[in-house]
């Protein structure tokens, strides 16, 4: 069974690559569901979401998902009605099993914090939220759920998956391996889908296929792959 680590970020675009995320997560969601995966929601910030998906075929499913998805749309707050050209990322990480990435207890520093700020559907208000450190890399990782245990579990995944993906960097700092390649730079032209609402239609860069947008916003993403 895979399971996987997805993380949506928003790149250029300000306040409407923002709300992207939320609009990404939701896609995700839906497409999760069409194909018998698990999705759980791990954390949710202001420009930022973390899923986790597990399930048979599931590293199948989401192999194109990684890099930059361009959105062509005229956004909720735009008065004038421009169209506006936004990003966010998309990077995905093989969660990897504990004994595959072993972190030091001694170099984890856990802290407790009440999630707050804005989050939409998928915003818990919890006290039991949870940080946690990896002293000697300074990455986090941050989970949101209702349970104090269960998002020290998650926290702890997601954290294995990100020293892993940064040890991969290091030592092939040629191909700049995992997460950092995969996100690209979160610039417009670095994009390997484009959402035009305006036409209606989603394409995939990198095997030219088209689908409607329709489709696309019910989470059938098959039609691209």
């Amino acid at each position: 069974m895979d399971t996987l680590l997805v993380e949506i970020r928003a790149g250029e675009g300000g306040n409407d690559a923002k709300l992207l995320v939320e609009q990404q997560l939701t896609i995700y969601t839906r497409y999760a569901k069409r194909k018998g995966l698990e999705l759980e929601l791990v954390d949710v910030q202001p420009g930022a979401a973390t899923v986790r998906v597990r399930g048979r075929g599931a590293a199948e499913a989401f192999a194109r998902e990684a890099g930059g998805h361009r959105w062509q749309r005229v956004p909720p707050t735009e008065r004038r009605g421009r169209v506006h050209s936004s990003t966010v990322t998309v990077a995905v990480l093989r969660e990897p099993r504990p004994h595959e990435v072993r972190l030091d207890p001694a170099d984890l520093k856990f802290e407790r914090y009440r999630a707050s700020g804005p989050g939409g559907q998928h915003r818990n208000t919890t006290d039991s939220a949870v940080r946690v450190t990896h002293l000697p890399t300074g990455l986090q990782a941050t989970a949101e759920t209702k349970s104090q245990h269960r998002n020290r579990e998650l926290a702890l995944a997601v954290l294995r998956a990100r020293v892993q993906a940064e040890q991969e960097r290091t030592q092939r700092v040629q191909r700049d391996h995992a997460r950092k390649t995969q996100v690209g730079t979160g610039m417009r032209a670095d994009k390997v889908r484009t959402v035009a609402e305006q036409r209606g239609r989603v394409e995939n860069h990198l095997n030219g296929r088209r689908i409607a947008l329709r489709s696309y916003l019910r989470g059938d993403l098959d039609g691209l792959l």
